[in-house]
């Protein structure tokens, strides 16, 4: 991700979370909330319930990858939150959680099915 693309304020994250919609799957939750910008921006929290520091640096890589391939509608703020279980999670399960939150959010591009 772009450094535009990031969001990095401790504000940005607390609206995200006030006034965001939550979509939820065993691995993940996302908020999304509308930025009214010409971009998407990212935010990844993974706490230490996850696991230690090397666990957790490995689902934000896991993450950000995935993300930055998937093509969503611009215009929003995205927060993603891991959930313990992704700890264990592999490259192709984030694929898919990442995508059918992306679905259900109605966020993928042309709205096509990924």
């Amino acid at each position: 991700m772009k450094r535009g693309q990031q969001l990095t304020k401790t504000a940005q994250y607390i609206e995200v979370y006030r006034r965001g919609r939550t979509f939820t799957n065993e691995l993940l939750a996302m908020k999304i909330r509308p930025n009214k910008l010409a971009l998407t921006r990212y935010g990844i929290s993974v706490s230490k319930r996850v696991g230690k520091a090397v666990v957790r640096n490995r689902v934000k890589r896991l993450l950000r990858e995935n993300v930055r391939l998937i093509p969503i509608e611009p215009g929003w703020d995205v927060v993603f939150v891991a959930r313990p279980p992704s700890a264990s999670a592999d490259y192709y399960q984030f694929d898919h959680a990442v995508k059918e939150l992306f679905h259900r959010a109605h966020l993928l591009q042309g709205g096509g099915q990924g």
